[in-house]
């Protein structure tokens, strides 16, 4: 049987909270953020997660979805919206006729640069908290 866990004393409980409610200034932010540039913090999302493979421009819907923490059929939906708004395109990957790449076309490569600019500070305030958080 597992010991009992030992608790937490103020100190880390204030630094939990900090650290949520920083969390939760960024999310809000970037919310609003996307909102001011025309799309959803989803739509942000994709966006941002097209361009998180090393060595590629592009990303696959499962891998999407897995960045998402989504179904695939939800981000089909996702994809499909961010396609209509101009800002990714879909291809057949050459390597592999069974997969499809989703691209950004440079409207959603403007808005991406725009926003991860936007979010960078907010972004490096939330891993100041969480190194703190660490050293309690």
């Amino acid at each position: 049987m597992p010991s009992p866990a030992k608790p937490i004393d103020k100190p880390r409980l204030e630094a939990l909270s900090d650290f949520r409610f920083r969390l939760r200034r960024f999310l809000r932010f970037s919310e609003d953020a996307a909102r001011a540039h025309g799309i959803t913090v989803l739509q942000y999302q994709a966006l941002l997660h097209t361009q998180g493979f090393s060595g590629r421009e592009w990303a696959s819907i499962s891998e999407i979805a897995e960045r998402l923490q989504a179904q695939p059929h939800g981000v089909v939906a996702l994809i499909s919206r961010c396609e209509e708004a101009g800002l990714v395109e879909r291809r057949t990957s050459a390597v592999d006729r069974r997969q499809v790449e989703v691209h950004l076309l440079p409207e959603g490569r403007k808005i991406l640069q725009a926003l991860a600019t936007e979010l960078a500070d907010h972004v490096a305030e939330i891993a100041d908290v969480v190194s703190f958080a660490r050293e309690r």
